[in-house]
């Protein structure tokens, strides 16, 4: 994703199954039941989750969703995250391993209408988050929801602050932010993509 390279992610999860605790911190499983309560809908039809890292959040929407795509950047959680899925039996979840957002998962008919961003949009320099949310504002269904959820303090390999992330992705058209929900070590957003003609 952007200039920070999957080489970066393989290593982690090459020296670490878990490099953040996702499955046994408090702090990510709270962050993560917030993230899923804030969701509008209790059913998805197909959602979209790029950096889904080894599928702890991935089996999560795999229980409200009709069909999810999973993404990775690179080999190691992408293979975790498909292995977690099999061990589930969750067959209903694709788990691909993409250069995003150079590559991009080829969209349902309707589009998605759930796209989950979780710690992932501030790797990406100015030029690669632009693409990578024209690839967003391009799939996202009429009706569909945007959820965004990042850390905010600063980190080594951050590209982007928090907050204007946040607020590019608020930027795209037709969006109207639902849920805003913001803590010293995360903020949490969720938009509505409006249907034509409909008032927000």
């Amino acid at each position: 994703m952007g200039p920070v390279a999957a080489d970066h992610f393989e290593q982690l999860y090459r020296a670490d199954p878990d490099p953040w605790r996702v499955s046994s911190a408090w702090y990510e499983r709270r962050k993560r039941r917030l993230l899923l309560a804030a969701l509008g809908r209790e059913r998805y039809r197909h959602a979209f989750e790029p950096g889904c890292g080894a599928g702890q959040l991935t089996q999560c929407l795999a229980l409200r969703c009709a069909r999810v795509s999973a993404a990775d950047i690179a080999p190691a959680p992408a293979a975790r995250c498909r292995a977690r899925m099999a061990e589930k039996g969750l067959d209903h979840v694709d788990v691909l391993l993409l250069d995003l957002p150079r590559q991009w998962p080829a969209a349902p008919a309707r589009g998605f209408d759930l796209i989950v961003l979780s710690e992932v949009g501030y790797y990406l320099d100015d030029v690669a988050l632009a693409r990578f949310l024209r690839g967003v504002d391009a799939s996202l269904a009429p009706g569909g929801e945007i959820v965004a959820c990042h850390w905010r303090p600063d980190f080594d390999d951050r590209l982007q602050p928090t907050d204007t992330l946040h607020a590019a992705i608020g930027a795209l058209p037709g969006l109207a932010r639902r849920v805003h929900h913001e803590e010293a070590e995360f903020r949490l957003d969720l938009w509505r993509r409006q249907p034509q003609g409909s008032e927000p």
